[in-house]
């Protein structure tokens, strides 16, 4: 069932359980869920990424079999989701959900798509579209906050805090939410303030993402992929770079398999690794056997043509590939 995205009254919790939400205006998306979908569930709210539930879809089974007394009402989000997903929600559908809503995150879907397929044709399903904002849409929005706040700013501020904002949504609220702490007091924001403000955070280190994979810690791994909207460019440089360290720890492995002792192979690097990364590596090379890592860049250099080969699918590919390493299992490495 397709339901445009600014129908909320069509919304109805209790008898649309499931909710693909696509398209390229995520922060459109993220106002939608938070308007509608968080209000009610509160802190009860589990987020996953597909590549999570592919690997292993009792996940998201003991998510709906499993409540408590004090959750009795649940939210499930699964982000970037795919076609991959499509038996599983077919399977899924087919069971009484009642005091649990789903909701499935994407980026564009083609209208070969089969799981956009699947929500447009079956009444049970809600599908709903996000498309990019015009800059209309975004000045209105912004004129809006400034007015509500009676924050006193130029047209011609607006605009360039939109054109900072890279015309979305989601980081435009951001701006306008800081732009906001910093007026208290003032009369008027000038030009050279709004420069200073909209400077936006920088991702993680692509260095700390890798890192984090080689040694399996899955929870900061999906703390820094919440935290970051990797483009199609990224990808690709964090999978050269996932491939440069692997190759670098592979010379390391070597030294350690000849010594037996992973302290003076560190020490032995060339270049040498600073002092605060020394602990990490020792904990890679305790999990990275040199027969081990021989096999892990030959997966990494698959997983590089897939996404030269498939790049509108490239953060899906990259992250399948990042959940699939950190979960492989240290005594049962292939």
């Amino acid at each position: 069932m397709i339901i445009k995205s600014f129908e909320y009254n069509k919304i109805d919790l209790n008898k649309q359980k499931i909710y693909l939400l696509y398209g390229e205006n995520q922060g459109h998306i993220n106002d939608f869920i938070n308007n509608i979908f968080k209000k009610k569930f509160s802190g009860n709210i589990h987020q996953y990424e597909e590549a999570e539930i592919i690997t292993n879809e009792e996940i998201i089974f003991s998510e709906i079999q499993n409540k408590s007394f004090f959750e009795k009402e649940k939210l499930i989000i699964v982000n970037r989701v795919t076609d991959k997903i499509k038996d599983l929600i077919e399977e899924i559908n087919e069971k009484k959900i009642d005091d649990i809503n789903i909701i499935l995150i994407s980026s564009i879907l083609e209208k070969k798509s089969k799981l956009r397929s699947l929500f447009e044709k079956n009444k049970k399903l809600t599908c709903i579209a996000f498309y990019k904002e015009t800059d209309q849409s975004l000045i209105n929005l912004a004129s809006t906050f400034c007015k509500e706040k009676k924050i006193n700013i130029s047209q011609q501020l607006l605009n360039l805090i939109i054109k900072r904002s890279m015309n979305d949504r989601g980081n435009l609220k951001n701006e306008l939410n800081k732009i906001e702490m910093y007026s208290f007091g003032k009369k008027e924001i000038d030009e050279q303030s709004i420069l200073k403000l909209t400077n936006q955070a920088e991702n993680y280190s692509i260095g700390t993402l890798i890192d984090n994979c080689l040694v399996q810690n899955e929870k900061k791994i999906k703390e820094i992929i919440k935290e970051n909207n990797f483009s199609i460019e990224e990808c690709i440089q964090i999978i050269r770079t996932f491939l440069l360290k692997s190759k670098k720890l592979q010379i390391l492995s070597i030294v350690v398999e000849k010594t037996k002792n992973i302290d003076a192979a560190i020490d032995s690097s060339k270049p040498p690794i600073f002092w605060k990364d020394k602990e990490i590596v020792k904990k890679q090379l305790k999990i990275w056997t040199k027969v081990r890592i021989i096999k892990l860049i030959k997966r990494i250099n698959t997983a590089e043509l897939l996404i030269k080969k498939n790049s509108a699918n490239s953060i899906n590919i990259l992250l399948d590939f990042i959940f699939k390493e950190t979960s492989r299992k240290i005594n049962n490495f292939s």
